[in-house]
């Protein structure tokens, strides 16, 4: 089973910790609906949709309102500290949520203390959290988009904010910033790194480049990198290896973006319905049987 841990930008909404199902468009976590525009609700409503495809259970929720001063993600943190141990989950994916160097570590350390380790994966502010406290090389698998990378591939930034201008938004020096995080100890098993081309890699070097389809629109929709990560950690906890699961994935996010025939109005919920019918023809061949044939 997977769970995702997050936050909405709501500084009224409370800590609820349950099974999150789709409603109308939107998910559904202990009857509280939640408007899916992008950033964690994104990455559920993907992985939910997976789960629909493949005919496997809901995904579970831990979510927290927190528009950015820390309250709501303190307050989760210390829920997690104290229920996370009872739980079984296959997989956990960690995404936006501020990053908190003391309860990361407090976190890591009930999970390496659990009966069976489950999956690690980490996103957004969890992604920068892990590099900040030194232990990126705990974690299964980071999914940052290209100026993200660059944070984890500059070796003496304490912030995103400080990374080196010299390193940062440069599609095609890629290669060059995932082997400079390895080298210095800042990425996991496995880097699934979100762009106009998706580069999977782990410390041996780049395994797959997926970048077909291209929908040039897709660049300006904000939450794809979100439905990346949730469609990827859904196919995890399927039971794919993390290097089939990334590969698939990627190849379903641009598969689902090209069905919506997009453009910059378009939003991330007019995507994410096409998930399961871009998953069952990747997973089937028929699209790799097209492209082919093209």
């Amino acid at each position: 089973m997977l769970a995702v841990v997050g936050t909405v930008p709501d500084p009224e909404f409370p800590l609820l910790a349950g099974k999150v199902t789709l409603e109308n468009g939107n998910i559904s976590i202990q009857g509280r609906s939640v408007a899916v525009n992008r950033g964690t609700p994104a990455l559920l409503a993907a992985a939910a949709k997976v789960g629909e495809a493949l005919g496997q259970e809901e995904p579970f929720g831990y979510l927290v309102g927190d528009i950015g001063r820390g309250e709501g993600s303190q307050q989760l943190y210390k829920y997690l500290a104290k229920h996370l141990s009872q739980t079984d989950f296959h997989i956990i994916a960690f995404h936006y949520i501020q990053p908190l160097i003391g309860w990361h570590n407090r976190i890591l350390s009930v999970i390496e203390k659990m009966k069976k380790r489950p999956i690690f994966v980490a996103d957004a502010g969890y992604m920068y959290v892990a590099k900040m406290s030194g232990r990126a090389n705990a974690y299964d698998l980071f999914t940052p988009d290209v100026g993200e990378l660059a944070f984890l591939a500059d070796e003496v930034a304490p912030h995103p904010f400080y990374t080196r201008g010299f390193l940062l938004h440069e599609e095609n020096h890629v290669p060059d910033l995932i082997a400079r995080a390895y080298a210095h100890g800042n990425a996991p098993q496995y880097l699934l790194v979100k762009g106009r081309k998706d580069y999977l890699a782990n410390k041996e070097g780049i395994q797959a480049i997926i970048d077909e389809p291209m929908e040039e629109a897709m660049e300006a929709i904000g939450g794809t990198g979100d439905t990346l990560t949730g469609i990827v950690a859904a196919l995890s906890a399927a039971g794919m290896n993390i290097q089939e699961a990334a590969i698939v994935a990627a190849r379903t996010n641009r598969l689902a973006g090209t069905y919506a025939h997009p453009t910059p109005a378009t939003q991330v919920r007019d995507i994410i319905q096409y998930i399961p019918k871009a998953l069952r023809e990747i997973l089937s061949g028929k699209h790799e049987e097209k492209h082919e044939q093209g």
